[in-house]
């Protein structure tokens, strides 16, 4: 069975002083044993949000890492300073794709260079709306899959249970659209297939967890937890809310204790 995931990213948010008491009050709100949780603050808040969080069973991840280990890259961020700060790093976020331009090909390096300094990464993938009304969203991410796994050497599949992917449907993130709970189950089958597709085994693809990224809340999250398809979801501006937190947290336990008991 694969876990149930909820990662809160929380983007440009928080402060060194204030992200430590929201961290632990999302903890505190959230404390489901059957739940993979990670909160993502920004660099600056990683150590106060690991002390924060220290017996808890909430994990710390990073917004992004840059591709090369070192270097003269200023401003940037190396897989090695992160050690001891973050296990999980978000990976492609449609953001950075959008403000930063950065490509699939970099996105599958990032991969990689998450993968060798034992971080696990959350690789985000997902269609603009121009491309999703033109009826490419598919192919669009199978295509988004195909490069960066080209990329960053990763077509035998032997990460397979480290990655996780987030389907990220970027014309519904903000602008009052709506995905469904079919829209999403339909991409993670393609999300899956694309691996395969490109060297992986079925086994592995069917091991990697696909979380659901769209402006998800307490309200929204049941939908998309009742497909089989999907294992969690990706947290934007509700992760900054430790009621909201609560409410999907608690969603995904059911869920994962519905799915134990099914599995026998």
């Amino acid at each position: 069975m694969r876990p149930i995931i909820i990662a809160a990213n929380w983007k440009m948010n928080t402060t060194p002083s204030d992200a430590g008491p929201l961290a632990a009050a999302i903890a505190a709100a959230t404390d489901a044993p059957d739940v993979v949780r990670v909160i993502c603050p920004p660099y600056v808040c990683l150590a106060p949000v690991r002390e924060a969080l220290a017996g808890t069973g909430v994990a710390v991840g990073a917004q992004n890492v840059h591709v090369m280990a070192a270097g003269a890259f200023t401003g940037e961020i190396g897989a090695a300073m992160l050690a001891g700060l973050a296990d999980w790093c978000i990976v492609g976020h449609s953001e950075r794709r959008r403000d930063q331009h950065e490509t699939d090909e970099l996105v599958g390096r990032k991969l990689a260079r998450c993968l060798e300094s034992g971080l696990r990464p959350i690789w985000c993938v997902g269609e603009q709306l121009d491309e999703r009304e033109a009826g490419r969203a598919e192919a669009v991410v199978r295509e988004q899959v195909r490069e960066a796994l080209t990329a960053g050497g990763l077509a035998d599949g032997a990460w397979s249970s480290s990655i996780v992917i987030a389907y990220e449907p970027v014309w519904a993130i903000g602008t009052g659209r709506t995905a469904r709970g079919s829209d999403a189950a339909a991409m993670a089958g393609a999300i899956r297939a694309a691996l395969e597709e490109n060297g992986w085994s079925h086994a592995q693809a069917e091991t990697v967890p696909i979380l659901y990224g769209g402006s998800v809340t307490s309200a929204s999250i049941g939908e998309f937890l009742a497909e089989p398809a999907i294992d969690g979801a990706l947290v934007g501006g509700a992760s900054l809310k430790p009621d909201e937190m609560a409410g999907i947290v608690a969603r995904a336990a059911t869920t994962a204790a519905a799915r134990r008991a099914a599995a026998g």
